[in-house]
């Protein structure tokens, strides 16, 4: 099997990209300290709610997610947050890379509604990587799978994301909702002769109420 290993330094908030990206900080090591002429490398990374702790604040906007507390033994289950790929360039021995994963806000996705649910800490996370190792070997070079169980964990730490979403959109958050909706949303903002769509809401809780 080849030996090569991977390991999360820290996540970042890409202050220049131009949406919403972290930054997650790599170190490969291996395959030995002979030369690695590039890694095509495959980068799956999964949410792990399981491995960490919530306050009764928390547990409550997450019901959405897992449902009731009580519950959360069988519903509290890793998750999909991204796949994205990596070409690691030439290097020998050991190298330091950057995988830059799009973030979406939208509330919809169990993600963006997961991360924005949490006050404090960290996000635990999971990467697993595959993908093909290119290598010198004598006078030529071999070509290898990554194997399967090679992974790592890394800690998002909440104020990170909350630190990227305040870049692209401050003090904001996004709903998708159906055409039909938001033309009765329309209608209803008109009829109100209200000016903002955070007052139209804010009308409809009052009559709710």
């Amino acid at each position: 099997m080849l030996d090569i290993r991977f390991d999360c330094r820290g996540v970042r908030a890409d202050p220049y990209a131009a949406f919403p990206t972290l930054t997650f900080r790599l170190a490969i090591t291996g395959p030995g300290t002979g030369t690695v002429h590039a890694v095509a490398l495959r980068c799956q990374i999964r949410v792990e709610p399981q491995r960490r702790r919530y306050t009764s604040g928390e547990a409550e906007l997450l019901g959405d997610l897992f449902g009731d507390p009580s519950r959360w033994g069988e519903t509290l289950k890793p998750f999909q947050f991204a796949t994205v790929p990596v070409l690691v360039p030439r290097y020998t021995g050991a190298t330091e890379v950057d995988v830059p994963v799009p973030c979406s806000y939208d509330l919809e996705v169990a993600a963006g509604k997961y991360f924005a649910s949490l006050r404090d800490g960290e996000v635990p996370m999971l990467m697993l990587f595959s993908g093909t190792v290119f290598a010198r070997s004598g006078d030529g070079f071999t070509v290898q799978p990554v194997p399967w169980d090679r992974e790592a964990r890394c800690g998002l730490p909440v104020g990170v994301w909350r630190e990227l979403m305040d870049r692209y959109f401050p003090g904001c958050g996004w709903l998708r909702l159906r055409r039909d909706t938001l033309r009765a949303l329309q209608r209803y903002k008109t009829g109100q002769a209200l000016a903002t769509w955070d007052e139209v809401v804010e009308a409809l809780l009052k009559e709710a109420r």
